[in-house]
């Protein structure tokens, strides 16, 4: 797990050195164990290291084989190198390191970009090719590994975080009307391509750009997630869908293993955390860490959940820390918090993830998470709903009424004119469910989630929280052979019994029926949902702010309805509408916008 960046001239230009430098410099906290620079002429490509696999300097980045006439920064994880390199080294390659890195080049000079399609992992890289001028920019297949870019007439620059970019200089950070519409709709995902900033683009999932030295730039979808099925699918018996669900966690979780050091669970207590713990101790795994975190309650709504985490932690018998934050440290915590954040994020459990993370860091460098199991096997409780529609828009209405913050008219009466424009919201997910391959309403939703929503929330807040101490988060239930079949698993088998059903059943073979069978739990950070004391004076000072007001973006009476009441305005997700305002207000003043 590491931080890239680079440049790349189509006028002629010399890649300018110092800028590339600035930006890995910037990217320091994902890679704290090294930092390489190499240029060539037009282009220039960075790299911060966090050692995981293959601990030698013979690893460290940029790796350039003169011999292959190919060179590659890499950020991610490729866990089945060891099989690749079995293959590739019959084919009669030689390696000089023992790690990922040297596998993914050898193996494009091998099979070029059908390689892709061998790797299994999370991985974000440039790969660049000495003689015919081209570099290719990669991103797997569920987006686990971020990169972002911005692209002119005169230059290609590109990075694994958006403040790396802006460390670079020359970017319009204006911002995009179209993203402040989602951002609002959506609780805070901004799809790919677009970001919140104008001038700053993300390369989407399972996406493979080909940038070529006049700067044409050609883009394809090396990926595709199915909801098809065939007879023999809709024929197989729930039973058989649980132990072969359960079989393909089972491997996720095991693939997930691989590294040269200790690997940890991030335990909340909750199904998904704990069936990952489970399935690792089942596997033998020693000394396994687990780590969970927990915040002060406010009024009747708690803020841990440390029983049903040190109920898993005493039945598997692992090395467990909990981390108990009172809320003035909670407080304290946010700048950091945000300033960690390449985009902002309005999960309350933002904050959570990155001072867990912190501790974390202290014991584990390399630690699996739960996130992607609602999405992936259908968790969610808008999804019932969407079970048996058959609206003529194929289920987009339905699927807005239980998933969007707020409709095109309440937006309306939050932004300003100039920022309003047409329903983007509505239009984007109408042209993803109108997309072949799902062919019903809760099909395209749990497609949609998994292939977009979940990129740009849990994923990226996890990468981003956990990078922001050198920790590598891994998430076993997005292995993509899991997701695919989870994909051809009958809607009815998971929505059943208040969702994830088929994944709860097979749990039973693993976990105790207390926490398969408790309520369904989030990461709880009740003081960023009811705001009280310094954190609403906190909010109510941003909202309000000379910085704020110049900005033009929010009706002044809307803000004012909101600060009165706080606790009144919650999404239909239960987020705070107040938070969602002041957290991009604050992500805008952190990084100087």
């Amino acid at each position: 797990m590491c931080g890239i960046a680079g440049e790349i001239r189509f006028d002629g230009q010399y890649a300018d050195i110092a800028a590339v430098a600035r930006m890995t410099r910037a990217q320091a906290a994902r890679g704290p164990d090294g930092e390489g620079i190499h240029g060539m002429g037009p282009r220039c490509f960075g790299h911060r290291r966090l050692r995981i696999m293959d601990l030698s300097p013979r690893a460290n980045q940029p790796f350039v084989d003169p011999a292959l006439g190919l060179g590659i920064v890499f950020n991610g994880a490729v866990y089945n190198h060891h099989a690749l390199r079995e293959e590739l080294a019959a084919l009669g390659y030689q390696f000089a390191s023992s790690g990922d890195t040297e596998v993914i080049l050898k193996a494009w000079h091998a099979w070029g970009p059908a390689a892709l399609q061998r790797m299994h992992g999370m991985f974000a890289f440039a790969l660049w090719e000495r003689d015919s001028g081209i570099t290719h920019l990669v991103r797997d297949r569920l987006g686990i590994k971020p990169l972002y870019y911005t692209h002119d007439a005169q230059a290609m620059r590109f990075a694994s975080s958006l403040p790396a970019l802006l460390e670079g200089g020359g970017i319009d950070t204006a911002l995009d009307p179209h993203a402040v519409h989602h951002y609002f709709s959506l609780h805070a995902v901004v799809p790919a391509p677009l970001t919140i900033l104008r001038g700053v683009r993300k390369l989407p999932p399972a996406t493979h750009m080909t940038v070529h030295p006049d700067g044409r730039c050609t883009s394809v979808t090396w990926w595709k997630l199915a909801f098809t099925r065939d007879a023999a699918d809709e024929a197989r018996s729930f039973a058989e869908w649980q132990d072969e669900g359960l079989a393909g966690l089972r491997r996720a979780v095991a693939r997930r293993q691989v590294a040269d050091v200790p690997v940890g669970v991030l335990l909340s207590g909750g199904l998904d955390s704990s069936l990952i713990t489970g399935l690792l101790a089942e596997a033998g795994a020693t000394d396994l860490r687990t780590y969970s975190i927990g915040f002060d309650a406010v009024d009747d709504e708690a803020g841990d959940e440390f029983h049903y985490s040190d109920l898993v932690a005493r039945h598997f018998g692992t090395q467990h820390q909990r981390l108990r934050i009172p809320g003035e440290d909670l407080l304290d915590a946010l700048p950091d918090a945000i300033a960690a954040m390449s985009e902002p994020m309005v999960s309350h459990d933002c904050v959570a993830f990155y001072m867990l993370s912190d501790a974390v860091s202290r014991h584990s460098r390399v630690v699996q998470s739960g996130q992607g199991a609602d999405e992936v096997f259908g968790g969610y409780h808008w999804y019932p709903p969407l079970a048996e529609n058959t609206d003529e828009d194929g289920g987009v209405a339905a699927y807005a009424r239980g998933f969007f913050d707020r409709d095109h008219a309440a937006m309306a009466q939050l932004l300003e004119a100039p920022w309003l424009g047409e329903d983007i919201t509505r239009g984007f997910v109408a042209r993803h469910f109108a997309q072949p391959g799902a062919g019903s309403a809760i099909d395209r939703a749990l497609r949609i989630d998994t292939t977009v929503m979940l990129v740009d929330d849990p994923v990226k807040r996890v990468d981003n929280m956990t990078m922001a101490f050198g920790l590598e988060a891994r998430v076993p239930f997005l292995d993509h052979e899991l997701v695919e079949l989870a994909a051809r698993i009958p809607a009815r088998h998971k929505i059943a019994g208040g969702g994830k059903h088929v994944l709860k059943e097979a749990a039973r073979a693993v976990l105790p029926a207390e926490v398969i069978d408790r309520p369904k739990g989030y990461f709880p950070v009740p003081a960023l949902k009811y705001f009280r004391g310094r954190f609403l004076d906190y909010v109510r000072d941003t909202l309000t702010s000379r910085a704020a007001r110049e900005r033009g973006l929010l009706r002044e009476a809307a803000l004012a309805r909101m600060l009165d009441a706080p606790d009144t305005h919650i999404t239909p997700l239960g987020g705070s509408m107040v938070w969602q305002a002041a957290l991009l207000e604050l992500w805008l003043q952190r990084r100087g916008l």
